[in-house]
């Protein structure tokens, strides 16, 4: 091994010292492009790569499918999307990538969390609460589409039975709490922080995939591997 490593150095350093002063200038600027290739090609496609879910897949799996997810029950792949109403991330996902997806057979799984308070400030409003449980409960997409299309603010929840003094309903918004926080140390272990939105799928040749796909950059991904052209 020493005699190998002397043999290089036998090469290179006859190498290096016949370098003039200007070949010192094109080989710190062939480095200094290279450097700079390798960190545009990391900050503009490497760092926004889902990731492959390699660890706890069968538990993650479960606490999916048996959640309230709703969708409109295309029969191609299934992506789940973990979201809550007034996520402005969620709200772009849905309103550039889901068409896309749902014309391209795609089933997204929208599994709406009502959150919890933090320090006292509410993370959630009673309409919101009442209709998170409602979806989980009848797992309707047309009254996703209709809670979509309506200003979060001006959402009444017309006609859905208040989840506040239900403890029925109580315990469903609980349910979707519960979940993010069984997801969260799970999708970690695979590299992944929890995020809204968090997305998870499954790819043509069976590989669980994952982002927290919060930035547009992650899109192109996610529809490559949904079967869709980037």
């Amino acid at each position: 091994m020493q005699a190998r490593r002397q043999t290089r150095l036998d090469i290179v350093l006859p190498v290096l010292a016949g370098l003039g002063k200007g070949g010192w200038a094109i080989l710190v600027l062939v480095l200094a492009l290279a450097g700079a290739g390798g960190f545009a090609w990391w900050n503009y496609d490497l760092r926004w790569r889902p990731h492959t879910i390699t660890k706890h897949q069968d538990e993650i799996a479960r606490i999916l499918e048996t959640s309230g997810w709703v969708s409109p029950g295309k029969t191609g792949p299934k992506v789940y999307m973990v979201s809550f109403r007034t996520c402005p991330d969620c709200v772009r996902f849905k309103a550039e990538e889901f068409p896309l997806l749902q014309a391209a057979g795609v089933d997204t799984r929208v599994i709406e969390i009502a959150r919890r308070d933090v320090n006292g400030v509410a993370k959630s409003t009673p309409t919101e609460r009442a209709t998170v449980a409602e979806l989980w409960l009848n797992r309707s997409w047309p009254l996703m589409e209709q809670w979509e299309d309506a200003p979060a603010q001006a959402w009444t929840a017309p006609g859905i039975a208040p989840a506040d003094g239900d403890m029925a309903r109580t315990a469903v918004v609980e349910a979707g709490r519960k979940l993010v926080d069984d997801l969260t140390p799970l999708l970690r272990a695979n590299g992944v922080k929890f995020a809204y939105p968090t997305l998870v799928w499954w790819t043509r040749d069976g590989k669980m995939r994952a982002c927290a796909c919060d930035r547009r950059e992650t899109y192109k991904h996610v529809r490559k591997e949904l079967g869709l052209a980037s």
